[in-house]
């Protein structure tokens, strides 16, 4: 029975595991995350899509580059060798788009506050050292006058 507390069980160390910080905000951004997503993309295909399709396509997974033998036909019936660019430029887009979000709404608020959180403790820090050190002097001085007096009460007797 003691070797049982000792030795923490299979679930007991899976519950510690998933109790950790990291590992509950892991889980809290992978659901944001994958909700964000679908607004990124819904942002891509209705506006950066159409903007690009000014000057060409609509739809970005149109533009591609032949690269061997003529290239007809799309889906199963397609002959030659293409290479879909504009998939990867929308992916990238998309990514970009994700990334500044991210960064600029969460990322960077998220680090001014902790900044200044670390501000205000640090200048508690410091408000607190001032005062013991200003307690130690005051200390200091009182232990000076006492050891004064023996001394001059001595000299007296």
């Amino acid at each position: 029975m003691s070797e049982s507390k000792k030795d923490p069980g299979v679930l007991e160390g899976f519950k510690t595991f998933l109790m950790r910080g990291n590992v509950v905000d892991l889980a809290v951004a992978v659901v944001i995350g994958a909700a964000f997503t679908n607004i990124v993309n819904s942002v891509v295909k209705g506006v950066i899509n159409p903007l690009v399709g000014t000057i060409g396509t609509k739809n970005l997974d149109n533009y591609s580059s032949c690269i061997k033998g003529p290239c007809t036909g799309t889906g199963a019936t397609a002959e030659g060798v293409r290479i879909m660019w504009g998939s990867v430029l929308g992916a990238t887009l998309s990514f970009v788009i994700t990334a500044a979000v991210v960064y600029f709404l969460m990322v960077l608020p998220m680090s001014k506050y902790l900044a200044r959180q670390a501000a205000r403790q640090k200048e508690k820090e410091g408000a607190h050292e001032v005062i013991e050190v200003t307690e130690l002097e005051v200390l200091k001085e009182i232990r000076d006058a006492l050891v004064a007096q023996r001394g001059s009460g001595r000299t007296e007797q």
